[in-house]
């Protein structure tokens, strides 16, 4: 199937502090979104690839990013949104009809298999809609906005969601669709998909495939790149 990834980039990095966005920062000796860009270069599977970033980055992400690094061809650099669901939906409007499956991955989620990209166009195509993720592991907690414990929640059952999430496109598109008539804004795309009465498989993602929020998620990272372990992206 002709498959289209979209890879949202236009994040302030706030948490991550300092001027310059997370998705430039260096990392393992490239800016860290090269390495997200060039995991899903690397998939054959894979016709093209929208990068929305803010505006005004556009031009400086050609120049720095996409070019110096054997990019160009399958990456097209286009203006994101003010939200990430916006960005998003920006990019769905240049997909085209004959482009089956698209892919939605987060720009500062660099530690990404190839593996990885093939198990989720393949549930995609199979259920519709797919979402890779891992179960939680830790004790969790619910807190009151005074800071005392709650209750304990049972962990049974629940996945720390990750990206890629990959859907059929006339999904997506009426997802997306419903959620801008009705003003509704989701922490991911699998949550819009869920409005709409489609059901989404979990398939098993992989522990080193970490969202860049902090720096100590950048230091993380740059141990798993700089590994050279074969194993590294096991899933």
């Amino acid at each position: 199937m002709n498959c289209v990834a979209i890879i949202p980039a236009g994040g302030a990095g706030r948490r991550m502090g300092g001027a310059t966005p997370k998705q430039y920062l260096p990392l393992a000796g490239l800016p860290l979104l090269v390495h997200t860009l060039k995991a899903f270069r690397r998939s054959p599977l894979l016709s093209q690839i929208l990068l929305a970033v803010p505006e005004e980055d556009i031009a400086q992400v050609r120049e720095r990013i996409v070019e110096p690094f054997g990019l160009t061809g399958r990456v097209e650099v286009l203006a994101g949104g003010f939200e990430r669901q916006d960005s998003v939906r920006n990019a769905l409007m240049r997909v085209r009809a004959d482009q089956e499956i698209v892919l939605v991955h987060d720009g500062v989620r660099p530690c990404l298999s190839e593996a990885l990209i093939e198990k989720v166009i393949a549930a995609a195509e199979a259920d519709g809609a797919a979402v890779v993720g891992v179960p939680v592991k830790d004790t969790l907690k619910a807190v009151t906005p005074e800071g005392w414990i709650a209750r304990t929640v049972p962990r049974e059952g629940l996945w720390a969601a990750q990206t890629p999430q990959a859907f059929r496109r006339e999904i997506l598109l009426t997802a997306f669709e419903r959620a801008a008539a009705e003003g509704f804004y989701g922490t991911d795309e699998a949550a819009l998909v869920e409005r709409i009465g489609i059901p989404v498989r979990m398939i098993r993602g992989a522990d080193q495939n970490i969202k860049v929020t902090t720096q100590a998620d950048l230091l993380y990272a740059e141990v798993v790149l700089g590994s050279g372990d074969e194993d590294r992206f096991r899933v």
